[in-house]
């Protein structure tokens, strides 16, 4: 499953968005402001989001059963999903629609330095929070760019929080300039203009979240990379001729299932079958320890053993 520094990114994810959520809503309280609001409501959805991934964690870690005899590793996936249809539907609709009511009935905003102390505060552990899953990241992504790794990554723990800390980022800054350019041109519809973008700017990240969890929901294929090197360590094997392309699929962000059909030495045995193909195994196992199960059609002189 996730890694444990991706598990320790979703806590302090956690623990900053409620304390962010708790300052922005008394901001707003004081101040009056639309896009403050909408920023709290983020806020809160982020949090409740953040339960979710590590809800979907926990419960995609159980043991394998008779009747889930491949695990549980793509609830995980399930509970992303979830996390990005409530980001859409909570975060993104609540956010245009209360900015739609301020810009209707504008309300003057007043005591704006609560505003500018919360967003600074924000900005900060928003900050804090990103800089805490690039350093998850920077671990394993080897010679990827960091955009490069986060596209490719399995781990809704990474890509999740990571997208949501963009949206939120973006989201103070809107928040922000409304509330400056509402304050200096003395028009507190600008505030709720800003709310209405924020809520489109949530909107937007939730349906990139969608695609993404889409993907792993149906069975997104393992890296090219990791394939390609199986690949090599199958035509390394002396007794392999060739296989066909390696066909993966991934259960979580570390639980890989691997097929393999393999073309091996017409001359050799069943016996000598058996045992490259256990050479095969221990090598991709030992290399790739993500691969979690490996599945073998051994193709000897057009004897189509099958060999698990």
């Amino acid at each position: 499953m996730a890694s444990s520094s991706s598990k320790a990114g979703i806590i302090g994810a956690l623990l900053a968005n409620l304390g962010i959520a708790a300052a922005k809503f008394v901001a707003a309280y004081f101040t009056r402001s639309s896009a403050m609001l909408s920023e709290g409501i983020h806020s809160v959805v982020d949090s409740g989001n953040a339960v979710l991934l590590l809800l979907g964690l926990s419960r995609g870690q159980r043991e394998a059963t008779e009747a889930h005899p491949f695990g549980y590793g793509k609830e995980y996936y399930f509970w992303s999903l979830i996390v990005a249809i409530l980001l859409f539907a909570i975060g993104g609709g609540m956010s245009v629609y209360e900015g739609i009511a301020h810009f209707e009935h504008p309300e003057p905003q007043r005591d704006l330095l609560w505003n500018y102390i919360t967003l600074g505060i924000a900005l900060v552990f928003e900050a804090l929070s990103t800089w805490q899953i690039l350093s998850a990241v920077k671990k394993t992504k080897g010679p990827l760019t960091y955009w490069q790794a986060i596209k490719s990554s399995k781990d809704p723990g990474v890509f999740a929080v990571l997208y949501e800390n963009v949206a939120a980022i973006l989201g103070l800054i809107i928040a922000g300039a409304g509330t400056v350019l509402g304050h200096y041109l003395h028009e507190p519809r600008i505030d709720g203009a800003a709310s209405v973008l924020i809520g489109f700017v949530l909107i937007g990240v939730a349906v990139a979240l969608v695609a993404e969890t889409k993907a792993l929901l149906i069975g997104e294929a393992a890296d090219p990379t990791l394939q390609q090197a199986v690949r090599a360590l199958a035509l390394a094997d002396p007794d392999i001729n060739d296989l066909a392309p390696p066909l993966t699929m991934h259960f979580g962000p570390t639980d890989i299932l691997l097929v393999l059909n393999v073309n091996f030495r017409p001359e050799l045995t069943t016996l000598g079958v058996q045992d490259a193909t256990n050479r095969l195994e221990a090598a991709i196992r030992r290399t790739h320890p993500e691969v979690k199960r490996i599945y073998v059609e051994a193709n000897a002189a057009g004897s189509g053993v099958k060999i698990a």
